[in-house]
């Protein structure tokens, strides 16, 4: 039986340790180009947002490499993430595909399907203690692979040759990439850290902090974003994300108090739940106001309804909190030029504001 799953970020990396440690044959997604794009265009409706379109042309590219079973999260409130997976299966199968898809929806929305997705996935003659133990271990290489995500958006813009920490990066995930055991993953990581910090770097900037906000997909998937984190980061920015896949499962699963303060942080401007990563752009913006950031980029994807209510509430967010905020739509006509030029626009709105700051205090 062949396996395979959307490409988002690194991610990719772990799910694949983890099937493949449970006897699965995997059909790693490629790497998101045009093509999956043109895929997804082709068999999508028009109105689709560009998430459920790049989704379409992963599945198809990995169908056509074969693969029999497709595994894909689910989504659960007002959006319409949530009705991806039967929309997905439908389209492809009247295509003519002939597999199997199974949606992963978080536990509190029916904990008797998730448990049966987990029987599916677990080999019979495979003892609970080992199922957990490989799960266990695929867990700590994701949060290993968030772990270096989060380090050189720190480094990059310390960096005296531009592209170095990149260089470094890559080779880091390769480790993380090689190891097998739970040990070995330790070992990787803290090498591939290693790697990062002996990058030379210059300690006496100052560099802008920008945070990055936005719907999920959009922000952890560099090819959707046009590689925003490196760009900003090549650019002598700080940056943070919003949202990993890690935090993200955390939050949803057993850490309710981070995602809590979040909306806690929002409620003053949306009150309710609505879809997606709305309520969690407008409360990232106000702890991003609250810790002095300089500036904040929402991404988010042509059509999400979440995400143009809170691009209504963040200008509000933005003068309460004198926190710039820059909203990029992501759609199949977005180029990296348009990008860039907003880009270095934003920048020197905030590095002017930083300078007269400066001059005033």
């Amino acid at each position: 039986m062949k396996i395979s799953f959307p490409r988002m970020g690194n991610s990719y990396i772990g799910f694949k340790h983890l099937c493949e440690g449970l006897g699965f044959e995997v059909v790693v997604p490629p790497s998101l180009t045009q093509k999956t794009i043109t895929y997804g265009a082709r068999y999508s409706p028009e109105f689709a947002c560009m998430p459920f379109k790049v989704l379409t042309g992963t599945y198809v590219e990995v169908l056509e490499k074969g693969a029999d079973v497709i595994i894909s999260s689910g989504g659960i409130g007002p959006c319409r993430a949530g009705f991806y997976g039967v929309l997905h299966e439908k389209i492809l199968k009247d295509i003519g595909y002939d597999f199997k898809f199974i949606v992963v929806d978080p536990p509190m929305a029916n904990l008797k399907d998730f448990y049966n997705n987990v029987l599916f996935l677990k080999p019979r003659n495979l003892k609970w203690g080992s199922f957990l133990k490989k799960v266990r271990t695929a867990w700590k290489m994701l949060t290993a692979l968030d772990g270096l995500d989060m380090l050189v958006a720190q480094r990059r813009a310390y960096e005296l040759k531009k592209g170095d920490t990149q260089k470094a990066f890559e080779t880091a995930v390769s480790y993380i990439d090689s190891a097998e055991t739970y040990k070995e993953v330790v070992e990787a990581e803290t090498e591939g850290r290693k790697l990062i910090e002996r990058v030379p770097c210059d300690e006496t900037r100052k560099p802008l902090r920008v945070g990055i906000v936005g719907e999920i997909y959009v922000v952890i998937e560099p090819f959707m974003n046009m590689d925003i984190e490196r760009r900003l980061g090549e650019m002598g920015v700080i940056t943070h994300r919003s949202i990993y896949v890690t935090t993200y499962v955390r939050h949803t699963i057993w850490d309710r108090k981070a995602e809590d303060y979040i909306k806690d942080a929002a409620r003053p401007y949306l009150k309710q739940m609505v879809g997606g990563h709305g309520i969690n752009s407008v409360g990232e913006t106000v702890l991003y106001g609250k810790d002095n950031y300089d500036g904040v980029v929402q991404l988010a994807p042509f059509t999400c309804i979440p995400e143009i209510v809170a691009r209504s509430i963040l200008p509000k967010v933005s003068r309460d909190y004198d926190i710039p905020v820059l909203t990029l739509h992501i759609d199949e006509q977005t180029g990296e030029t348009g990008v860039q030029t907003r880009l270095e626009a934003f920048l020197d709105l905030l590095r002017e504001k930083q300078k007269v700051l400066g001059e005033c205090s």
